[in-house]
């Protein structure tokens, strides 16, 4: 007699999550078997009718198809097929989460909605080239920082650089960095850790896949933040192509290009007419090689107009990467 005590109610409710949607209905003959062949757990017709009166009355979204014999499926869920799909093509696409971590995640997302509608997930789910790293310890690395930002410690940790054949070594021959991180930053694909260092000076940033191991929580305090530091000031001058002077540049831009700046300035950047195939952007950049490698890259299709001094960097640059050829 002891099968009738088993929670019979919680079996039902995920049979029917997992297995059942518009497409997938079950009746009430196949949920007394399934109870009945995979979890040994005894059920009659109007116990299952029973039973699902209380799962809706408990808040589950369950549509019964009345017939000669009646069907029941999950009609809504926290998650729409469309809404999985950007998860899981977010997933896949990003270059933060290892091969391994993505599948584990994926799985999980999968466990958001029915068999049936996990097959049109996988069916339609593709993303192509992707880049991931191997560094499976990143979780746990941005577990400890965040722990350590939480608790306002410093941490130390090593990094990794790679030599010019492409070998990874420890940066600085080893070199223990101390920081008192502020923030975590998500950018382009790459988690960031923020913080004041003490060598430096000054706040940095540290790519955290490139972190060697776990990072050390101390037991100093952090630095407090420096007076004036404004969280969204400092990720653009760092992310909006890098580190160097903050100016504002005029650039002109080929019209076909219009789309390109917009995905990288947003659309509330400045911009105005300049002829007939081209307009003018004005924003602000921190002025650095990455950026005139930025520009060079549209082969002639953006050209800084001003100033007049980033003008003559990028020319100066450009002159000496012929004179190096």
């Amino acid at each position: 007699m002891a099968e009738y005590n088993k929670p019979r109610i919680l079996y039902l409710k995920r049979i029917l999550e997992e297995r059942t949607d518009e497409e997938h209905p079950l009746t009430t003959s196949q949920l007394i078997e399934i109870l009945n062949t995979e979890f040994g757990i005894y059920a009659h017709r109007t116990t299952i009718s029973k039973d699902i009166a209380a799962l809706v009355d408990f808040g589950m979204d369950i549509v019964t198809i009345h017939s000669t014999q009646s069907k029941y499926f999950v009609a809504s869920r926290k998650f729409e097929l469309p809404e999985l799909k950007l998860l899981i093509d977010a997933v896949e696409s990003s270059k933060f989460i290892t091969e391994k971590k993505s599948r584990a995640l994926i799985d999980k997302i999968h466990s958001l909605t029915s068999e049936g509608q996990v097959s049109k997930l996988k069916r339609n789910n593709y993303v192509a080239e992707r880049i991931k790293p191997d560094n499976e310890q990143i979780y746990y690395i941005v577990d400890t920082i965040n722990d350590a930002i939480n608790e306002e410690k410093k941490i130390s940790f090593q990094y990794y650089d790679y030599t010019g054949l492409k070998k990874k070594v420890l940066k600085n021959k080893g070199e223990i960095y101390t920081l008192s991180p502020y923030h975590l930053v998500w950018s382009g694909d790459y988690y960031y850790v923020m913080g004041y260092s003490d060598k430096k000076n000054k706040v940095v940033t540290f790519r955290v896949d490139r972190i060697a191991a776990n990072p050390q929580v101390l037991e100093a305090d952090v630095v407090p933040q420096p007076t004036g530091f404004e969280l969204a000031d400092f990720t653009k001058e760092v992310f909006n192509m890098y580190d160097g002077q903050e100016v504002t540049v005029d650039l002109r831009c080929d019209n076909s290009l219009m789309k390109t700046m917009i995905d990288r300035f947003g659309e509330d950047v400045k911009t105005l007419a300049y002829d007939m195939t081209s307009f003018r952007l004005l924003t602000d950049i921190s002025v650095s090689p990455t950026f005139f490698g930025w520009v060079f890259g549209f082969d002639g299709k953006v050209q800084i107009l001003a100033p007049e001094e980033v003008k003559e960097q990028y020319k100066q640059m450009i002159k000496k990467a012929a004179e190096d050829v």
